[in-house]
């Protein structure tokens, strides 16, 4: 699963569509990586491409869930976590991540109800931070197989990501519901209301249920922290307009 939200503070993958083509800046991104690291071993390669997500912002968190990450992409707060697994090549090795990636593509493209290589690929994008991408694989991996919490959770991470709160905060509610113990879950969701709504009753509120569920982890404690400091700072106006903006 991925890690949740950090202090930083941030937060924690269906068919398939047959547009390849959004697909393609993976073999870029991955060519220049192999452009810079041509010495070393790809396992090697793989294990450094694929830390451990983190918890609000850049905090540990706990070591039984190493891949419940935050949202690790361009929100100001990576303090959220999410609950797949991360991908792995072919027999758990990490073979050659572009041959990885074309398999996956096939597959998908062959049978559209492949949820495992649906998954896999939408985990490869959530790593990349390629976020629109990995939202629409997430929601059709769900079509097929709905009622995942982890799932849930790294799609609702990959929303608030592209600036989508509230959204993100339905999938994090809907995670809890299906799994009460999912502390990830309420995490990202104290995330969202505490730091992007600002609803910081909403936010206490479940917080007091993470601690139930968490009471010795201290990502909780410190992301309790962030969001009374920022309840309790003085309110900034709003910024203006840039002109041509729509708002």
């Amino acid at each position: 699963m991925r890690p949740p939200f950090g202090a930083a503070v941030s937060i924690s993958r269906g068919a398939i569509v047959h547009d390849v083509n959004r697909d393609n800046w993976l073999f870029a991104a991955f060519g220049l990586l192999f452009g810079f690291i041509a010495g070393y071993v790809l396992h090697e390669v793989m294990a450094a491409r694929q830390p451990p997500r983190l918890a609000v912002g850049d905090v540990a968190t706990s070591a039984a869930n190493p891949h419940a990450d935050g949202f690790g992409g361009g929100a100001a707060d990576p303090t959220m976590g999410g609950g797949a697994a991360p991908p792995t090549a072919p027999g758990g090795t990490g073979g050659p991540p572009m041959a990885e990636i074309q398999r996956l593509r096939d597959a998908v493209e062959k049978n559209p109800n492949d949820a495992d290589s649906m998954l896999q690929l939408a985990n490869l994008n959530y790593d990349i931070k390629n976020w629109q991408r990995a939202t629409e694989l997430y929601e059709r991996y769900l079509k097929l197989r709905p009622e995942n919490a982890d799932v849930l959770t790294d799609l609702g991470v990959t929303l608030r990501e592209q600036g989508k709160a509230q959204d993100a905060l339905k999938r994090f509610q809907r995670a809890s519901q299906i799994n009460p113990q999912h502390w990830q879950s309420r995490f990202n969701q104290a995330v969202v209301m505490g730091l992007d709504l600002q609803d910081f009753d909403g936010a206490n509120r479940v917080l007091a249920e993470l601690r139930t569920l968490q009471p010795d982890n201290p990502s909780v404690n410190e992301l309790a922290t962030e969001i009374e400091r920022r309840r309790s700072a003085p309110a900034t106006p709003a910024a203006p307009a840039k002109p041509g903006s729509s708002r």
